[in-house]
C-alpha cells in the first residue's frame, strides 16, 4: 500500500531497526554482492596494522542501502525520486542501526504529489552514522 498526500502531514515519521549486531561475515557479503573488495571491510590484518584503525568497518555504501530499505518500507517500492546521504560515522561490526524518516514538505508539481524527507540513522549509542534527503513521489 502506498502513502497517500492526504493521510501524510509534515513532521510525520517513520522508523525501525535496519540491522542488529552487524556481523563481519554480512561485510564480507556485502563486499561480493557489490565487487567492493577494499581490505579496509574485510582483512583485519590490514585494516588494523597498515591502515591503523581499531577494527574491519562497514562499506558506506551498506549503510546508505540498509537506510533505504527503511525508506521503501516507508513509502513504497519504486517510489523513490531522490536520494542522497553523507556518511558521518564508521558503522563497525556488532552496532545495531536504526534508521528514521521526518516529511519535511509536502508539495505537487506538475500534478504529481511529493514528500521530501530527512533521513537519519544513528547506531546503538545514539551516534548518528548518516544523514541524508529523500523525495518521494505519493499518491494523491
Amino acid at each position: 500500500m502506498s502513502l497517500k498526500a492526504s493521510a501524510l502531514k509534515v513532521g510525520d515519521t517513520h522508523s525501525e531497526r535496519v540491522v542488529e549486531n552487524l556481523s563481519r561475515t554480512q561485510l564480507v557479503q556485502y563486499a561480493g554482492a557489490s565487487g567492493d573488495y577494499n581490505p579496509l571491510h574485510t582483512d583485519e590484518v590490514y585494516t588494523t596494522q597498515v591502515a591503523g584503525y581499531p577494527t574491519v568497518f562497514a562499506h558506506g555504501m551498506l549503510s546508505m542501502g540498509l537506510t533505504a530499505k527503511m525508506l521503501t518500507n516507508f513509502v513504497g517500492d519504486g517510489r523513490l525520486t531522490k536520494y542522497g546521504v553523507r556518511f558521518t560515522n564508521q558503522v563497525w561490526p556488532g552496532d545495531s542501526l536504526d534508521a528514521k524518516a521526518t516529511v519535511v514538505a509536502l508539495r505537487q508539481e506538475n500534478g504529481q504529489h511529493y514528500a521530501d524527507i530527512e533521513v537519519s540513522t544513528t547506531n546503538q549509542d545514539g551516534k548518528e552514522v548518516i544523514t541524508g534527503s529523500a523525495t518521494a513521489r505519493i499518491d494523491p
